[in-house]
Formats: structure tokens, sequence, C-alpha cells
């Protein structure tokens, strides 16, 4: 009986992550601030800026747009991995991906969304080199490979562990010996 209620209680306890990912719908709210900031000071002198400052305000505009669907994604697939369902199944917006992405095709979409964020900065970087330093653009290398490194890692070891799952023991993969009865 008390094992029972104390599982209830921490079964229950998932509940305390939903605070979490209401802060994250507010948290993409505030992208979304920043992201109409953006077009609001580029539109008005986008006739007198130059190719170039055009190209970066367009990056920085991609930039808010993967973190945005970065914090999407984490909202979704966290509330309905560790939280509960989310029931629109029947919606017809409602994304393919919506409740199959598990906990390690979380990570693996994280550190890709990420990887295209920091080559993102880092592309704005080389567009604008004129302002950047040695040092800086360095170790914005230097960040952006760890974030690939450690994305085809993380990809690795998923991959392992899938197929450490997928394998079968040998005498279920063993082909059934044929006996006289059998011809």
């Amino acid at each position: 009986m008390i094992e029972r209620r104390f599982e209830q209680v921490i079964f229950a306890s998932r509940w305390l992550l939903a605070p979490f990912y209401l802060g994250l719908v507010v948290s993409l709210g505030a992208l979304l601030v920043k992201f109409m900031q953006e077009i609001l000071h580029m539109i008005p002198h986008v006739l007198e800026m130059s190719e170039k400052d055009v190209l970066l305000a367009v990056l920085t505009l991609i930039d808010l747009s993967f973190a945005g669907n970065l914090l999407l994604m984490v909202i979704f697939a966290g509330y309905e991995n560790f939280v509960s369902k989310i029931d629109v199944a029947n919606h017809e917006d409602r994304p393919d991906w919506m409740g199959k992405v598990d906990f390690g095709g979380l990570k693996l979409k994280l550190i890709a969304s990420i990887v295209a964020i920091s080559g993102i900065h880092l592309l704005k970087a080389f567009m604008n080199l004129s302002q950047t330093s040695r040092d800086e653009l360095m170790w914005l290398v230097i960040i952006h490979m760890t974030f690939v490194i450690s994305g085809v890692l993380l990809a690795c070891m998923d991959r392992l562990e899938g197929h450490h799952r997928h394998v079968t023991k040998p005498e279920e993969n063993a082909k059934p010996k044929l006996t006289a009865d059998h011809h």
C-alpha cells in the first residue's frame, strides 16, 4: 500500500515539468518579439543597405527562426516524452513527427539545430570578416567544430545503441535444420 502510494506520487511528479515547458512557450514569444524587431529595423532601410548587410540581416532572421523551431521541438517532444501526450491527434495541422520523437531522436534534432545555428553565426562572421578579429573567428570555428563532432558522436552512439537493441540471439537467426520428415 505504501509502495503503491509512493509510486503514484513519483509518477505524478512529472507535472512539475509542465511549468518549464510553459516557460519555454514564453521564451518562444520573446524570440518572436526579437524576430519582429529585426524585421522592423531592416525593412525601412533595405533600399539603402548593401547586399552584404541584407544577407547578414536575413541570416539573423534565419537564426532566430531556427532557434524558434528548436524551442518548439523541445516543448512538444519534451512534454510528450516526460509529462503527458498532447491530445490533438485529429488536428489537420499536427506535425507528422509529433509523438514519434523519443529522447534519443530529440537529442539528435537538438544537436543538429545547434550545429545549424552555430553554422549561421560562423557564416555571419565570415561575411563580416573586416569586423571580426582572428581570435574571435578562431573560437567560432573551434566551437562550431566541437558541436559538429559532438553531433557525429551522438549519432554514432545512438546508432550503436539501436543496433544493440535490434541484435537477436544467434539461435533465433539460425535456419531450421531439415530432417527426413521435412522432405
